[in-house]
């Protein structure tokens, strides 16, 4: 059996205030390994009680908000990547290939992304207090656990 290589992690954030220590470990497997990162972001979905009030209002501007709230997500995680690599590391780095956002069930949307990416290793925080809800663990992490194919490395996060 050979042993593991990790070429492309995933990194899985819901863009908490404590998710720094996740993506360092992210980032130390990274290096390790001369592997590139990808970063996600999966915005919950709007509500079928939200969704519906806003159909009632304003039909047209329903995926407008949707793509404008993806837009919004994607420069958010832009600027603290950025803050991150001066911060964390110094310099400007390249073991971030891409940043990506999408929207709908966070574990689900994960799984799909990391085979469509064909990752070797996701990364996730094991809960938070916001973003997501109110347990990345919770409901995200552990139900990525039991669907993932994949190795699923999971960083305590403090509250």
């Amino acid at each position: 059996m050979a042993i593991p290589r990790f070429k492309t992690i995933l990194y899985a954030t819901d863009l908490g205030k404590n998710m720094r220590p996740v993506f360092r470990h992210a980032v130390s497997v990274a290096e390790q390994y001369r592997a590139k990162i990808i970063m996600l972001h999966v915005a919950q979905p709007l509500g079928a009680t939200g969704k519906a009030a806003l159909e009632l209002y304003s039909p047209k501007k329903v995926k407008s908000l949707e793509h404008d709230a993806i837009k919004e997500i994607l420069d958010k995680m832009q600027k603290r990547l950025g803050k991150f690599q001066r911060d964390e590391l110094g310099k400007d780095s390249t073991l971030v290939a891409k940043v990506v956002a999408v929207v709908g069930d966070p574990a689900e949307k994960i799984w799909k992304f990391a085979a469509s990416e064909d990752v070797d290793l996701i990364v996730v925080g094991s809960h938070t207090g916001g973003g997501f809800g109110s347990g990345f663990l919770g409901s995200t992490a552990r139900k990525l656990i039991n669907i993932s194919d994949r190795p699923v490395l999971v960083v305590p996060v403090k509250k």
